[in-house]
């Protein structure tokens, strides 16, 4: 029957399926399977629109083409198979309220991926791991097997990883059920390719970002950044762009104002256009953090898109460390879930791209948080609180700033 979901153990529907009315099995692919126990999460991340697949019944089999699901009559757990009956993975518990789910794996199969994890390590068997987006490490729910498989582990909020004696588990901190898709692929490239059938394509960088770009920690003044690009063009060496890291905004009190507002950098926009004369592209830094004096600071707070955690930096004085706390920064970082937040950060970055900016750093994307209080992971942002919404916070303030600047080139194109 032509049909992507099933439902077993109630009435056969065309449009659902639940077994023991609390596992949904729905193929978005015929390589990819979508599974909720409980209540499913909203997707911030997942764009494929299932397909209609050829799905098949026998048993308490359910199949595709490419991939079976079975489930334990006594259990409820799932078996996920080959179209020809090889096993891949298998489920060995689970609980619905704790958002946690265990599988089994053979004794001497690979498991890779997780994100940027600064161990080591590349085999994530043996590994235990609290994912919480930081500065160092940076984390994704997928990994895949060299058995061909991968999962994606629909979940926001900092996430347990264990690999044990007990099996490999995901248990997220919060969630009212338990959210992951199966995908077999083959190979490596196979499972990237089905989490890319997910998630939708990525376009290539333009050829320019692939030449030679030229940072420090960090020029100090415009004339310093343009003398940089003057140098390689005297010796010849091929240049491509220069990039300018932090403070041309002035004091910490201004954190990211997204202006050249330090006196060294009055001369910011003739800056840029020098650079571009000098035949090389301008990258700049720019922050999910505003300084409590910044025009964005203002607005922000007085819609209540301001989150209350500490971050980075902790005090108003520059240059110095430790920070002195005795003179608090006061920056915080914006709600990047809140599309009206969102709104308002590109509001004030188009300055900067208005400026003739090419490309940009977006630091602290994790962002940077320091000291966390439980009140901190309950705080409400758009969405759900910071506990729930928290390892999505990267993409969502780059999906801000994407959006907004693809929408500003669109219509610059037809004016």
């Amino acid at each position: 029957m032509r049909k992507s979901i099933l439902t077993l153990g109630v009435a056969l529907l065309a449009t659902s399926a639940v077994w023991a009315q609390e596992t949904t099995i729905e193929f978005i692919t015929p390589n990819i399977v979508h599974i909720v126990k409980g209540q499913p999460t909203k997707s911030l991340v997942v764009t494929a629109t299932p397909q209609q697949v050829n799905v098949t019944r026998k048993g308490n089999d359910v199949s595709s083409n490419v991939l079976t699901v079975r489930k334990d009559a006594k259990t409820g757990n799932l078996t996920f198979l080959t179209a020809n009956g090889k096993v891949l993975l298998r489920e060995k518990s689970c609980d619905i309220n704790d958002a946690s789910q265990t599988f089994t794996l053979d004794k001497d199969e690979a498991i890779y991926g997780l994100g940027t994890i600064q161990d080591g390590q590349m085999n994530r068997r043996g590994c235990h791991k609290r994912m919480e987006q930081s500065n160092l490490e940076d984390f994704q729910n997928v990994l895949q097997s060299i058995k061909g498989w991968g999962i994606y582990w629909e979940n926001y909020s900092p996430t347990q990883f264990d690999d044990d004696a007990n099996g490999m588990t995901f248990n997220s901190e919060c969630g009212a059920g338990i959210d992951y898709y199966f995908m077999y692929g083959g190979s490596a490239d196979g499972v990237i390719a089905q989490m890319r059938e997910l998630t939708g394509d990525v376009p290539m960088f333009p050829l320019w970002t692939y030449g030679f770009w030229q940072s420090k920690e960090r020029y100090k003044s415009a004339a310093e950044t343009e003398s940089i690009v003057d140098k390689y063009r005297e010796l010849n060496v091929p240049l491509d762009g220069i990039i300018q890291d932090w403070q041309y905004w002035g004091s910490n009190y201004l954190w990211n104002a997204m202006d050249f507002l330090a006196e060294d950098f009055a001369r910011g926009r003739q800056m840029i256009e020098n650079v571009h004369n000098k035949h090389a592209h301008f990258m700049i830094s720019i922050w999910a953090s505003f300084g409590p004096m910044t025009l964005q600071f203002r607005e922000l707070e007085a819609k209540g898109m301001l989150l209350p955690i500490e971050t980075w930096p902790q005090s108003g004085i520059s240059h110095v460390w430790p920070p002195i706390m005795d003179y608090p920064s006061g920056v915080k970082v914006y709600d990047a879930f809140n599309p009206e937040a969102r709104d308002i950060y590109w509001k004030h970055l188009k300055r900067l791209f208005d400026y003739g900016t090419d490309a940009w750093w977006m630091d602290s994307t994790d962002p940077d948080f320091f000291n966390p209080r439980e009140s901190d992971y309950e705080h409400k942002v758009y969405g759900g609180t910071w506990r729930s919404q928290r390892n999505a916070f990267p993409l969502e303030t780059v999906r801000g700033v994407y959006e907004k600047q693809r929408q500003t080139s669109s219509a610059s194109a037809y004016s």
